[in-house]
């Protein structure tokens, strides 16, 4: 209880540092969701369970709709038709979409019963503002650190592979990621053209190496910080350039976002079997 109450007060702490407007809009999500929960647990196997999922999926990706893409369908409507009106400038709250899809799958999962109601606000809103995978991810499931939130432990053995994971990820980040994109701003900057294809393609591969190991390695300081606080994340990138494949380079870069989308959205969809959204 004790470890749970510091770990959320340094969360809300480390998201008010770098986004104290915004705060309480994650704050919002959580209670949305949990009160949401609770409501899908006391009707389980009604047919008004289904409105807990409804109003989450609706106001949480409104809100997410609203802050990306806003200011793209009001300048389309200004150039499409004979009005000026004000273009709306958010400025994105940080890690938006991650708690978002996470607030979803909590809440997907309590209605499918793949996921225990979390009857703690506290422990839930600790679930949702985890600061070190709270602005890059991965996306981690309620049902995979259900057990962990009430109950944890930490061996020897994983402290240090997670002490090793952070480091791993921050010289990834630090010494990989941030040199390549000093390169890759050499060979493509935006106000003038590549002094030759080879110039072109070097800038590109540099781009494309910063733009992995950023992803990875703050992924891999996400792992390991979890791991030093008795918490187990799965995997979130597999060697993506490796792949034979565009589908198995989809499998292999941000599992945890590719999976979200398959389990969440392609399969509610129907999948291979196309559904009743998907058919019409």
């Amino acid at each position: 209880m004790f470890r749970n109450i510091v770990l959320t007060v340094f969360s809300l702490f480390f998201y008010a540092w770098g986004e104290p407007v915004w705060l309480a809009l994650l704050i919002f999500s959580s209670a949305l969701d949990y009160l949401n929960g609770r409501f899908i647990d006391r009707h389980k196997g009604k047919k008004r369970a289904v409105l807990g999922v409804v109003m989450s999926c609706v106001v949480n990706l409104g809100i997410l709709c609203v802050f990306k893409y806003s200011g793209m369908i009001v300048s389309g409507l200004n150039m499409i038709l004979p009005v000026k009106l004000p273009v709306p400038d958010f400025h994105m709250p940080i890690g938006i979409s991650f708690y978002t899809f996470q607030s979803i799958t909590y809440v997907v999962d309590v209605y499918r019963g793949k996921a225990r109601v979390q009857k703690n606000y506290f422990y839930y809103l600790m679930y949702l503002s985890m600061f070190f995978q709270l602005v890059a991810g991965p996306i981690v499931r309620y049902s995979t650190v259900s057990q962990e939130i009430e109950r944890r432990s930490v061996k020897v053995s994983e402290f240090n592979c997670g002490l090793t994971r952070l480091i791993f990820g921050l010289g990834k980040k630090v010494l990989i990621a941030n040199s390549m994109g000093q390169l890759a701003s050499q060979f493509l900057a935006f106000d003038k053209a590549p002094s030759s294809v080879l110039a072109a393609w070097a800038g590109v591969l540099m781009y494309s190496l910063q733009i992995y190991y950023d992803f990875s390695g703050y992924s891999d300081m996400a792992i390991g910080i979890a791991l030093l606080l008795g918490f187990r994340f799965p995997k979130n990138f597999d060697a993506p350039y490796k792949s034979a494949t565009i589908t198995e380079f989809w499998r292999r870069w941000h599992i945890s976002l590719s999976s979200w989308l398959r389990d969440y959205l392609y399969i509610s969809l129907g999948g291979n079997r196309k559904g009743k959204v998907r058919t019409y």
